[in-house]
């Protein structure tokens, strides 16, 4: 694998950041239904290699905040949890949520970073922050480490779909480093009852005129685990011919398996699968115990997105497919006589 490495250049900030003796990172705590997306755990623990202090931040309206912060206040790692309540952060529109972190960053902030999930609503604020403080942004860092005695840190992250490894530099004259954190990299955060957390509440920041007005969420409904934290993935591709024959010959092997559907970009493309199936580089990465490969070729793309997976199994008709070169165990058969089959033996097991 080849290894990239460059160094953030030095700014110029036109205002002064308060100095701290050690590190103090900000962690944004997203949520949704009254449960901590897992992605935020796994920040949690990215944080906690700092070295320092770790204060979380839980933003939503009047009816989210209190049951996530009950459960926020018990994760280990956390020094101090914070909280904001508008009716105007329920739906955590970027624009609107933005102005309260800027307020919190400020001139002799004790933050010296601000950590989250690399999810699609942190991809949304965090650079827009960034902007707004003249600060850069790194995304999606697979490890860190800090060094005390100068006070810079040091990330790797994956490019060219996970083919070079960049390790990138931030100095401690930045002042703020902003980063989002690949989850699969990083295990949970655990909670801890009798966690002694200190809770404090911060003054929303309310805009007279937001610029972006929330309408609606569509979420896809499933009984299925979750596809970004499932321990077992079941995937299809393009070989699987229409939606009908997608289904079939999934959901019987995942329903025996209690294991989650996923497709390559491929297959969503040409509609056999919702978008939110898809695994790869433009999709959800993933890193289940388990990921089954039916029909997926495994164009490099896919592959960004799963190839840290524990087990690794592929079956493909043609013998030359790219994924088998990632896969742990291959099968080089038609994909219809085969899955059948396998389901038949797993329900006799």
């Amino acid at each position: 694998m080849l290894r990239a490495r460059c160094v953030i250049p030095h700014r110029i900030l036109l205002r002064p950041y308060a100095t701290s003796p050690g590190p103090h990172a900000l962690v944004f705590l997203e949520h949704r239904e009254g449960a901590l997306d897992s992605g935020s755990l796994s920040a949690i623990t990215a944080a906690r290699r700092l070295g320092g202090e770790v204060t979380g931040i839980v933003i939503g309206g009047p009816d989210q905040v209190p049951d996530v912060v009950e459960k926020a206040k018990k994760l280990k790692g956390l020094t101090k949890l914070l909280h904001s309540t508008s009716p105007a952060y329920s739906s955590q529109v970027p624009e609107i949520v933005s102005p309260l972190f800027e307020r919190l960053l400020s001139d002799g902030t004790p933050f010296t970073h601000v950590v989250s999930a690399h999810s699609s609503s942190a991809k949304s604020l965090l650079p827009r922050v960034a902007a707004k403080l003249d600060v850069p942004a790194i995304s999606d860092i697979t490890s860190l480490e800090h060094d005390g005695s100068s006070n810079a840190t040091t990330f790797t992250r994956p490019i060219y779909a996970g083919n070079a490894i960049a390790t990138v530099r931030a100095p401690s004259s930045i002042g703020v480093k902003i980063f989002t954190v690949r989850s699969t990299a990083f295990s949970a955060a655990p909670s801890e009852d009798g966690s002694q957390v200190q809770v404090e509440a911060l003054d929303p920041v309310e805009l007279a005129d937001a610029p972006t007005q929330h309408i609606r969420t569509d979420l896809t409904k499933s009984d299925r685990p979750d596809l970004a934290v499932a321990g077992r993935i079941v995937s299809g591709g393009r070989a699987l011919k229409n939606a009908e024959t997608f289904k079939a010959t999934l959901e019987p092997l995942a329903d025996v398996l209690g294991a989650a559907i996923g497709a390559s970009r491929a297959a969503v493309d040409a509609g056999y699968a919702d978008n939110s199936l898809q695994v790869g580089q433009t999709g959800k990465v993933v890193a289940p115990e388990l990921y089954i490969a039916l029909g997926i070729s495994g164009a490099i793309q896919h592959l960004a997105g799963m190839k840290d997976s524990k087990l690794i199994v592929a079956i493909n008709k043609d013998p030359d497919a790219p994924i088998f070169q990632v896969a742990d165990a291959g099968l080089v058969a038609d994909l219809y006589e085969a899955v059948p089959e396998l389901v038949e033996k797993l329900k006799q097991q």
